[in-house]
């Protein structure tokens, strides 16, 4: 080129656009009740969020999410924190797992609706897709419980796992080193992947893998402020001393938000689009019948995909049209015969009454007739009966008559 052009204020033109547009970071905190997720986050972004208090007997595991608007300088950032409440604290933990794993999918189905859409609005869509998940782990100093293993291994697909050791004040130094390399060992062995700081950018190369090496972070929490010295430093106080948060020392929170939010944010980003939410976009358009080859390993286009699935459909809808016809009029024949049957027994058992009837109809007629002789003849007998009766007293009284002349 021979002369100035302008294109190379290009990536001033992004930088100024981004910031207008401001950024959205959301983040997952898994972990057991009470083990300081809150905190944690609180301490992350020297900020008071507002907190809910959840019990530990609540019956299933639920998710809540909140949105804060957050700025530094002149970036805007749309901060979301996903808590997860009542997690471990039921006596089946085996299906505990499932609520979280149901609400990542829904935020990578919702971007998937919205991207298919015809009229789409990515521009402005709030983008509510995991980008990291910061699995709290006990300070057990022993391994992993088998809930922190199914969970993990049914979440590193779909999200960046970062894990930390909650509340690292609470062991020894030996025992948390020792617990660190039995944590990792444990993970590798059960074949999870974790989110590991890439080193490609060779600014940032050495700083990543010496990070990786201090995975998982053991992390303290605290938004008290303590003086020590002449300054005041955010801290926990015991009888026996101070655990100052941001002291490298003590603990690995300055590595964990250096690592987190000064770092590789946009890295977290862009791997969630770029791995987690295209693993889930292919394998739900695979199960559509979508698919970038045919037969011979040939290019399809949408297009003809689409044409394909709808000839498909098609035809599937006419063979199970046709199926269904058949059904029908097979199943109306059946009915047929049942109502025939039912219909023969009834002028069966019509014929049978009718001639029960009938047979009943002539026995009580010769019933009758049987009466009425009866009748008849008792009437003869009582009229005899009375002639017999009317002569007997008119002889008895003609011989009264004549035995009183008599004695006259």
């Amino acid at each position: 080129m021979c002369g100035h052009v302008g294109f190379d204020s290009l990536p001033d033109q992004l930088v100024s656009r981004s910031i207008q547009q401001g950024f959205c970071f959301n983040i997952l905190c898994v972990g057991e009740t009470g083990i300081g997720k809150s905190t944690l986050i609180n301490t992350l972004f020297n900020t008071n969020f507002e907190e809910h208090e959840c019990s530990h007997f609540c019956p299933d595991v639920k998710l809540k999410a909140q949105t804060y608007e957050l700025q530094e300088s002149n970036v805007r950032l749309k901060l979301t924190i996903v808590n997860t409440m009542g997690f471990g604290d039921q006596i089946n933990k085996e299906e505990s797992y499932q609520p979280i794993v149901d609400y990542i999918d829904a935020q990578f189905e919702a971007y998937l609706q919205e991207e298919l859409k015809i009229k789409r609005s990515l521009f402005s869509y709030h983008d509510s897709r995991i980008h990291v998940c910061l699995y709290f782990i006990t300070p057990t100093g022993h391994s992993l419980k088998t809930l922190d293993l199914l969970t993990m291994k049914n979440l590193d697909s779909k999200v960046n796992i970062i894990p930390v050791i909650a509340k690292a004040d609470t062991i020894s130094r030996t025992e948390l080193q020792k617990f660190k390399v039995k944590l990792m060992s444990e993970l590798i062995s059960n074949g999870i992947q974790i989110y590991q700081f890439p080193t490609d950018d060779e600014t940032i190369a050495k700083i990543s893998a010496a990070m990786n090496e201090h995975l998982p972070f053991a992390v303290v929490g605290s938004m008290d402020e303590v003086k020590v010295g002449n300054k005041m430093v955010k801290a926990r106080q015991y009888p026996w001393g101070i655990v100052q948060v941001e002291n490298e020392n003590h603990c690995d929170f300055v590595k964990l938000r250096e690592m987190l939010i000064c770092t590789h944010m946009a890295d977290l980003r862009e791997r969630t689009h770029a791995r987690h939410y295209e693993l889930y976009r292919r394998c739900k358009l695979e199960e559509m019948g979508f698919t970038d080859v045919g037969p011979g390993n040939k290019p399809v286009s949408l297009q003809e995909t689409y044409e394909a699935k709808r000839h498909e459909f098609h035809g599937e809808r006419q063979r199970k049209e046709e199926e269904m016809k058949q059904m029908f009029v097979q199943r109306v024949k059946e009915k047929e015969a049942v109502l025939k049957e039912a219909e023969r027994e009834l002028q069966a058992k019509f014929e049978h009454l009718k001639r029960v009837h009938q047979d009943e109809r002539i026995k009580l007629e010769e019933k009758r007739k049987a009466l009425e002789e009866e009748i008849i003849a008792f009437s003869r007998k009582k009229a005899t009966s009375e002639i017999f009766q009317n002569q007997s007293f008119v002889a008895s009284g003609t011989s009264l008559k004549k035995e009183k002349d008599r004695k006259k």
